[in-house]
């Protein structure tokens, strides 16, 4: 009996001694959140209240206290009117500061929001503060636009960034649920744009898509949207999302040489001559006189070996504009190629040759000018001159050549 008693004591001590240890930090926090008031109230050490508030908020104890939120949304609130008071008095300010401390204050009630919102133990929800906040929020939504505006202008793109996600964000956010932002907001898509520009600018692929469906609505922009797109995609190594944007692209703006280049690139260089094809022909079809594609039609005639096709755009390419190169190798080549056909098929009947050496005789100006117009281009002009020169039986020209290749090993 006298054992049992004694474990009885026993227990009643502990418990005393959990509740009073507990106490003293409960006493702690009590003072803590005391102070921070009575420095809000007299609008003295605001940063000092709101690190004090977000030191008690880290502790997951803490996180559904409401007076604590309310505490540090009241110390950063004091913080921007202050602030905006020098602005309104044509004070020296620290803009930055007012916008950061703007951030903050969406930060704050966003995340007393979804304290407010949670059920009850019956499941019940009531919403105490959702109506009054949001009200007063969005009055001061607008400067979320403003700073990342502020801090484009700075050329602080992922902070600007920051800003410019935080004003669509609104959209999504309970708080502001019965604004129907998505749909009344018709700034929206310009802000999403500007997002777009700033993930782009930070070469930050991840922050550049992060809007840009949002971004296309702003059509009167669309094409670079779809350039930051595909350079994103492009980033990310997402070679299907990446076509299916420029493709988008091409679509809207035919005439683009962005969106038509890098298909055609892809295409060409995927040895894929009939898409490549196509796509020049839909490029001609909205502006025949594209210089773009028509060299690039003639590059592709010339893989496929429709050396008189080629020929036709490529003169017709150089009469347009004698001081560009390209035309120029691929008229080479497109007689260069026929020569050496014949040339492997070690030739004895006379007339072939004859015919051989013809081809080479039309392909020299063309990539002699070609030389000239690109001498840094050695790789592409070097052997079809060396081969030219030996076959024409033109000495001079092919001891140059011989030896500038050597040099070049």
């Amino acid at each position: 009996m006298f054992a049992i008693m004694i474990r009885k004591l026993f227990a009643l001590f502990f418990l005393l001694i959990l509740s009073l240890s507990s106490a003293v930090p409960a006493a702690a926090q009590r003072k803590e959140i005391a102070q921070a008031k009575d420095n809000v109230k007299a609008g003295k050490k605001l940063a000092e209240a709101e690190a004090s508030m977000r030191h008690l908020l880290a502790d997951s104890a803490n996180r559904n206290n409401d007076k604590i939120w309310l505490v540090l949304f009241d110390a950063v609130r004091k913080q921007y009117e202050a602030l905006n008071e020098q602005m309104y008095l044509k004070q020296t300010t620290d803009t930055a500061s007012l916008f950061d401390v703007t951030y903050r204050l969406f930060g704050v009630l966003e995340g007393l929001d979804s304290v407010d919102a949670r059920p009850d133990r019956k499941g019940r929800v009531e919403l105490k503060y959702r109506r009054k906040h949001a009200s007063w929020l969005n009055t001061y939504r607008r400067n979320l636009q403003m700073g990342g505006m502020f801090f484009m202008a700075k050329g602080d793109y992922l902070k600007a960034w920051t800003f410019f996600d935080a004003y669509i964000d609104c959209a999504r956010q309970p708080l502001f649920s019965s604004y129907n932002l998505a749909q009344k907001d018709l700034i929206m898509p310009k802000v999403a744009f500007n997002a777009v520009f700033c993930g782009h600018r930070a070469s930050s692929p991840e922050k550049t898509l992060a809007h840009a469906n949002l971004a296309q609505a702003d059509t009167a922009r669309l094409d670079i949207v779809c350039r930051y797109m595909a350079d994103a995609y492009r980033q990310q190594a997402d070679t299907t999302a990446c076509l299916a944007v420029l493709h988008k692209g091409f679509d809207a703006y035919p005439k683009s040489d962005y969106f038509f280049s890098h298909l055609f690139d892809y295409y060409f260089r995927s040895a894929d001559t009939c898409r490549a094809l196509s796509l020049c022909d839909r490029a001609l079809k909205a502006d025949s006189l594209s210089f773009v594609a028509r060299f690039a039609k003639s590059s592709v005639l010339l893989l496929q070996g429709h050396y008189d096709e080629c020929l036709v755009l490529s003169d017709a390419l150089i009469a347009a504009d004698s001081t560009k190169a390209d035309p120029y190798l691929n008229a080479a080549l497109a007689y260069y190629n026929q020569a050496v056909a014949l040339d492997n098929q070690k030739l004895t009947n006379r007339t072939q040759r004859r015919q051989m050496q013809q081809f080479y005789r039309k392909a020299l100006p063309y990539m002699e000018r070609y030389r000239k117009l690109a001498p840094e281009a050695q790789s592409k002009w070097a052997m079809p001159l060396y081969t030219i020169y030996l076959n024409l039986n033109m000495g001079k020209e092919f001891e140059e050549i011989d030896g500038l290749m050597k040099k070049a090993k």
